[in-house]
């Protein structure tokens, strides 16, 4: 068994990363699939945090006008949909898990805690953080980067739908370019898309490193846990 380049990972997945291009809300195909790869980094050791968005379910205002606080907090609730539906297929691939949400919901999650989700991971459990940071106008890469810091993660892993960091939008440009690293300050400079401008600033600040890289294939997890350049490496 390879030995893995980081003991402990924050795996960000996106809503629209479970629906995997279906027209349902999750693909539970895909996230078995995703599940199986955790089950095998955690075999090789790798304490695995995950945080899941709400694209799939739902993306803010959306064009609506509603207000931002109302839409963040449906925001939250749809992420906690995620999480649960994560839990039940993590199980069921054999992997001993927990849900814990920044926001109060004891019948269907633990609370979260910085000592709570540290004691999990160091029992081997992947820990799923739901309802971001459980406050509207902070977006799930500030969620991310902060559960990161908090439980003393060594990397965040961003699983995206392109497949790292580019100069242009590859959907538009066919001749944009990806980078295989960049420092936050490029990145802010550039204007790029990787992180929303206050991650970027709080991985620069506590020295976060976070890797971009693409979901098609979700054994992109395991090698980038591993330690194999995949993506777009971002750190200070």
């Amino acid at each position: 068994m390879p030995t893995p380049k980081y003991k402990r990972i924050l795996l960000k997945l996106s809503g629209e990363a479970l629906a995997a291009g279906s027209d349902d809300i999750l693909n539970f195909d895909f996230i078995d699939r995703v599940a199986a790869v955790l089950r095998r980094c955690r075999e090789a050791g790798v304490e695995i945090g995950v945080i899941v968005g709400a694209g799939n379910i739902w993306r803010g205002r959306q064009g609506l006008n509603l207000d931002r606080t109302e839409a963040d907090h449906m925001g939250m609730l749809a992420t906690a949909i995620n999480a649960l539906a994560l839990k039940d297929r993590f199980r069921t691939a054999g992997l001993d898990c927990c849900v814990m949400s920044a926001v109060s919901m004891p019948a269907f999650a633990d609370a979260f805690s910085i000592r709570g989700a540290r004691e999990a991971l160091e029992k081997g459990k992947v820990v799923i953080f739901a309802c971001g940071l459980g406050q509207p106008f902070f977006s799930t890469d500030t969620a991310a980067v902060l559960r990161a810091a908090e439980i003393e993660a060594d990397a965040v892993l961003m699983a995206k739908n392109v497949s790292g960091v580019f100069n242009a939008d590859p959907a538009k440009d066919p001749g944009a370019v990806r980078y295989d690293e960049l420092t936050y300050k490029e990145m802010i400079d550039k204007e790029l898309k990787a992180l929303d401008l206050s991650a970027a600033m709080f991985s620069l600040e506590n020295n976060i490193r976070c890797y971009a890289f693409g979901l098609s294939d979700p054994e992109n997890i395991y090698r980038v846990a591993m330690g194999e350049h995949i993506g777009t490496e971002l750190h200070r």
